[in-house]
């Protein structure tokens, strides 16, 4: 009898350790479910944060604009061609601020393009790792400048620049807002084309190279073609950070609501007009106060059919390509 109680001592002490083995993955595997439970409920308070914050957004830009449409006939409102709510006989018409809108972001997205395509196109595939590792910080330096620097050097720097070899009649005009602009927005675009240019894959380029392509070639016809998507999204992005800019086209742009296409007059922006009236002079509740939440609604429009077109030609190219 002796001789078995060691034995069995054995196997009581297994048992105890099995046991004790299963408890302790029972509690690790509860510990791991109550972690993922707390995650999750982290994840979906900052979703819900995100899609309240924008829910809010909507219904305060609604409901102060109905009052605004109550008095003024949406129809007069799109279509009007004079802005003056500030001054008498009033005007609602809002196309002066719509144009002006444009005018800038067209101007800002046509240097934004022409020199951030050029620089991923570069970076991509001509410069070597180490003059990408330089350039591509110091590009990126530039978004990191406050706007409202942009806006004085538009004023102080550019404005004169053109004015000594183009009839630039006032100091105010969009054409130096537009141009600061899209310097500003520039390295949105260089870089994530540049990141779309890079995961293009390599056999794609080996391919045209054994077929006799140039580098150039390669880089504009197989590419480009082939990180289209990328380059769409980062500009239709970089479009819309120039539509919402405030500071640049306040300070360079002027504040005439100018129904116009020529770059070297003044302008008066969508977001322009909002800050000029919410400074806090005018008060709330009234006709002119409600205007900014009318422009503001339109301008909410404007950038969310931008981003559904945008939207639409990455899906399109990207099942093409």
């Amino acid at each position: 009898m002796a001789s078995l109680n060691p034995e069995k001592s054995r196997e009581k002490r297994k048992l105890t350790g099995f046991r004790a083995s299963v408890e302790s993955r029972r509690h690790a595997r509860r510990w791991v479910r109550a972690e993922q439970k707390v995650v999750l409920v982290v994840l979906v308070l900052a979703t819900l944060v995100s899609v309240l914050a924008t829910v809010g957004i909507i219904y305060t830009l609604l409901k102060e604009s109905y009052g605004f449409f109550q008095v003024v006939p949406v129809w007069d409102f799109i279509t009007g061609t004079k802005w003056a709510p500030l001054f008498e006989p009033q005007a609602f018409g809002v196309l002066p601020l719509i144009a002006g809108t444009l005018l800038a972001a067209g101007l800002a997205g046509i240097v934004a393009l022409t020199l951030g395509l050029g620089a991923a196109i570069y970076l991509s595939e001509y410069a070597p790792d180490r003059v990408r590792r330089i350039i591509k910080p110091v590009l990126e330096v530039l978004a990191g400048i406050p706007t409202v620097v942009y806006g004085f050097f538009a004023l102080s720097f550019v404005t004169p620049l053109l004015q000594s070899f183009l009839p630039i009649p006032v100091i105010f005009n969009v054409l130096s807002a537009g141009i600061v602009m899209g310097l500003m927005i520039m390295p949105m675009v260089s870089t994530l084309s540049e990141d779309a240019m890079v995961a293009v894959p390599r056999e794609l380029r080996d391919a045209a190279y054994a077929l006799g392509a140039t580098r150039f070639e390669v880089a504009t016809k197989v590419v480009v073609p082939a990180a289209l998507p990328g380059i769409v999204a980062a500009f239709i992005l970089a479009l819309s950070r120039a539509i919402g800019e405030t500071l640049i086209v306040t300070i360079a742009a002027g504040a005439t609501p100018n129904l116009t296409l020529n770059p070297l007059e003044s302008i008066q922006t969508m977001t322009a007009y909002i800050v000029q009236v919410s400074l806090g002079e005018t008060p709330q509740g009234t006709l002119v106060f409600k205007t900014i939440f009318a422009v503001g609604l339109l301008l909410f429009l404007m950038t969310l059919i931008m981003n559904i077109v945008g939207r639409w030609v990455v899906r399109r190219y990207t099942e093409r390509y």
